[in-house]
């Protein structure tokens, strides 16, 4: 007579979601530069003719220092976009012709990115089978950015340039006559960079904020 067997429960193994932090950290990451792209459209749809912008006919020297200046100040607050674009073009045109800077730099704005500011909270820094914490990757990211901008041949590189090409926006703005300017006094200023960075960090923070998920922004 064979005895009959223990009846088995069956048991329900709950297996973590290992694929959710990855997701909110891409979710910010496209949020971070979808905030880059509206930024750039919206500065780009203020941009004045470059054809006014190079009208031979409305040169003249300044007769003082003082009219220099005003004349900086009103055809900078018309041609601002178009003079960002050319300081901008500047330092894309330095960055290029010496690539390693470029390189350097290229890798040490992605290190931010990945390694820290994107990164989820609770998914720790491991390289090499080592652990990192926050402070530690913190440290070495600042330690890493000094080494590249201060020692490396990148800080001076974007700093040459930006001065070369704000000497070639005063040099406009100081002999560009701004009478035959008109700026709508009801356009929309452009928000500044350190405004942009803040409403760019917070559109990453509200696309990462997920349950149980979060980035350092």
């Amino acid at each position: 007579m064979s005895s009959s067997a223990p009846p088995v429960l069956p048991v329900s193994t709950v297996h973590p979601a290992e694929s959710q932090p990855p997701v909110v950290a891409v979710s910010a990451f496209r949020a971070f530069f979808a905030h880059i792209n509206d930024y750039l459209r919206n500065g780009l749809s203020q941009q004045r003719p470059w054809v006014e912008l190079a009208d031979s006919s409305a040169f003249s020297k300044p007769e003082s220092f003082s009219e220099a200046t005003l004349r900086i100040r009103k055809n900078y607050s018309y041609f601002r976009v178009n003079y960002l674009f050319a300081v901008g073009l500047i330092l894309a045109f330095s960055l290029l012709s010496h690539p390693f800077s470029l390189l350097l730099l290229l890798v040490l704005i992605f290190s931010w990115i990945f390694l820290y500011l994107f990164r989820p909270v609770d998914q720790p820094l491991v390289i090499f089978g080592r652990t990192y914490s926050d402070r530690e990757t913190l440290g070495i990211l600042i330690i890493f950015s000094v080494f590249v901008i201060f020692v490396t041949s990148v800080g001076s590189l974007i700093i040459s340039a930006i001065m070369v090409g704000l000497g070639l926006v005063c040099a406009h703005g100081a002999f560009r006559v701004p009478e035959d300017l008109f700026l709508d006094e009801q356009e929309p200023a452009a928000p500044g960079f350190l405004s942009f960075l803040g409403g760019a960090a917070s559109n990453a923070a509200a696309a990462a904020a997920a349950p149980g998920f979060a980035t350092r922004l």
